[in-house]
């Protein structure tokens, strides 16, 4: 099973069978706030919807192609930290995050990044990796800004979230910045 120890009382973990209900109740209960930017809250109607994700998330992770993971505060399901499908032969991927609005503000999520930014330059040894966040969410905006990323434009109207568009700003970062920024050749 896939897990990464962040930081005291932080880890993140591979989904697996039995996290439905802390996700879908993490869920609901950010849900007004978390379909404002993401597409797919208004099809996570259900314990089952999240069960789906999971059994999907963990095919993809079995067949190489990057690891979805559950963030757990002292035991406590968070947020989730995930990395869409890698791209093998670019080297590349995108990633996305949330967290539970009472969680937000404390520095985790940038903890959360660091530590898989480490994992898919350092041991997968990808070669880009890409963050898009909504052009307004200056929270999730400042996590690529704080970790090294470079703003490489907008998307106008690059995300359908559930009621309306968004505007996406694509945030990326190379290895060797990554390697840069982190004292190492």
């Amino acid at each position: 099973m896939f897990t990464r120890k962040v930081a005291a009382g932080i880890e993140l973990k591979l989904f697996g069978p039995g996290d439905e209900e802390a996700v879908f109740a993490v869920v609901e209960r950010n849900r007004a706030y978390l379909r404002e930017w993401l597409p797919w809250v208004d099809v996570t109607e259900s314990v089952a919807d999240s069960r789906q994700f999971i059994l999907k998330v963990r095919e993809q992770f079995a067949a190489g192609r990057g690891p979805q993971c559950g963030i757990w505060i002292d035991g406590a399901f968070a947020g989730s930290w995930g990395c869409h499908p890698i791209d093998w032969l670019n080297r590349n991927c995108s990633v996305g995050y949330w967290i539970d609005q009472q969680h937000q503000g404390k520095g985790i999520m940038t903890l959360c990044c660091e530590s898989m930014l480490e994992y898919l330059f350092d041991e997968l040894e990808l070669h880009r990796v890409v963050i898009q966040c909504g052009v307004t969410n200056t929270r999730s905006c400042a996590i690529p800004e704080r970790l090294g990323f470079a703003r490489e434009g907008v998307l106008r109207d690059g995300a359908w979230a559930n009621d309306h568009w968004l505007d996406l700003i694509t945030w990326g970062l190379l290895d060797h910045e990554w390697r840069t920024r982190k004292g190492r050749k």
